[in-house]
């Protein structure tokens, strides 16, 4: 018999794919867009719908809500995710350059210590 897994395990098996193409797990930013669109669609199509009491127009708002607010919340967040990466990188390349350059002639705060010492 096989023992269920434990709470804090990661479970493996097929990860879970949205219309056979969107890896929901693993791609950043993926689930937290799909969920903001599906309640930017319950809300545009039911706003519609108490306003107007149209059934067809108001799905059609409803599946225009979802994919405007599932890509605006997409487009939000991959550029914040790559600004981050962009600011991890540079502080990647800063702390490898002062642990090469530390000690040496060319460390940059040893030129200000000495520059400092002759005024």
């Amino acid at each position: 018999m096989a023992s269920a897994p434990e709470p804090g395990e990661a479970e493996k098996g097929k990860p879970f794919k949205l219309l056979g193409i969107l890896d929901v797990e693993n791609i950043p930013c993926a689930r937290d867009s799909i969920l903001y669109g599906s309640l930017g669609s319950a809300v545009a199509g039911l706003g519609h719908f108490l306003l107007t009491s149209r059934i067809r127009r108001s799905c059609d708002v409803a599946v225009g809500g979802f994919i405007l607010v599932t890509l605006g919340s997409w487009f939000h967040c991959r550029y914040n995710y790559a600004k981050l990466r962009i600011q991890e990188r540079i502080a990647r390349e800063g702390i490898k350059n002062r642990i090469l350059y530390e000690s040496t002639h060319l460390d940059p705060e040893r030129k200000q210590t000495n520059s400092n010492s002759t005024n």
